[in-house]
């Protein structure tokens, strides 16, 4: 099974195989994730969600959504690689970054941000 760093490691020598990493840079990684996350998010576009829901046991539709999450993960990585992040680490963080924000007390069911939730939540007595 492939780890987040045998994808990254496949990812970098397919990189550097065309020598693009001069194209690389941090800010440009960044929109480029903007810009596959975009292209992601049309394919929700002006569909219901019953609409959708319907399209998941399509097979053209399913295709294109993979290779849109694909896409996003792989640039993901890249901007990840580039900064020093431990994607997997950070991810682990954030969860309990989350769960202190939102403890299930106070946000079961809802969809308020954590600021809008009591002050406790934040961590502020």
């Amino acid at each position: 099974m492939a780890t987040l760093d045998t994808i990254r490691d496949l990812l970098l020598r397919f990189r550097d195989d065309r020598n693009w990493k001069q194209f690389h840079t941090l800010k440009n990684l960044i929109i480029s994730l903007n810009l596959e996350a975009a292209e992601l998010l049309e394919l929700t576009q002006w569909k219901t969600d019953a609409e959708l829901a319907s399209l998941k046991g399509d097979d053209q539709f399913r295709q294109a959504l993979k290779d849109e999450c694909a896409d996003v993960l792989l640039y993901l990585l890249l901007v990840a690689d580039d900064a020093g992040i431990d994607l997997l680490q950070a991810a682990q963080e954030k969860i309990a970054k989350n769960a202190q924000r939102y403890p299930v007390d106070q946000s079961y069911g809802s969809a308020r941000k954590y600021t809008a939730l009591k002050t406790k939540a934040r961590g502020e007595d």
